[in-house]
């Protein structure tokens, strides 16, 4: 069993996984930086000056100044606004994530097309090795050099 774990753990696909995954940590940590003290700003003045961290509904039916003051009371939450937030942040982490691997896919130099090996009797329609003379079909004779006849 040993063994089997040491050949999955030492593949490339999980070490690239775990390159990725801590990447992917680091890189959340800017997005959220972006969401936290650029863009939750803008929208908060784009919206009105709402702060969307502070957005929430107390479950006891007191009322509070703000969140941090219904939560050192120990009331019941509903803290709404940063949900709102954090589906902010996985959205445009997202689209930064697809805007990062359309860019790494434009560097990628596309798949050669394969070789072409076969071609289509034009009698009986089935594959036969580029260069038959004969159907090993149906037989009929093929004129040479010519890999695909047109449809008839």
């Amino acid at each position: 069993m040993w063994k089997e774990f040491k050949e999955f753990a030492l593949t490339g696909n999980v070490i690239d996984m775990a390159v990725g995954i801590i990447i992917g940590g680091a890189f959340s940590t800017i997005v959220k930086s972006l969401v936290t003290d650029i863009l939750t700003p803008i929208l908060g003045i784009l919206t009105g000056g709402i702060n969307f961290s502070e957005l929430y509904v107390s479950l006891d039916g007191k009322q509070y100044a703000t969140l941090a003051d219904a939560q050192a009371a120990s009331a019941p939450v509903l803290a709404y606004g940063n949900f709102i937030q954090n589906i902010f942040q996985f959205l445009i982490l997202a689209f930064v994530i697809f805007l990062f691997i359309k860019g790494i896919n434009k560097l990628r130099k596309p798949a050669p097309a394969p070789a072409v090996t076969t071609k289509k009797c034009p009698f009986c329609k089935s594959e036969i090795p580029l260069d038959a003379v004969k159907c090993p079909n149906c037989t009929s004779s093929l004129p040479e050099n010519v890999p695909e006849y047109p449809a008839q």
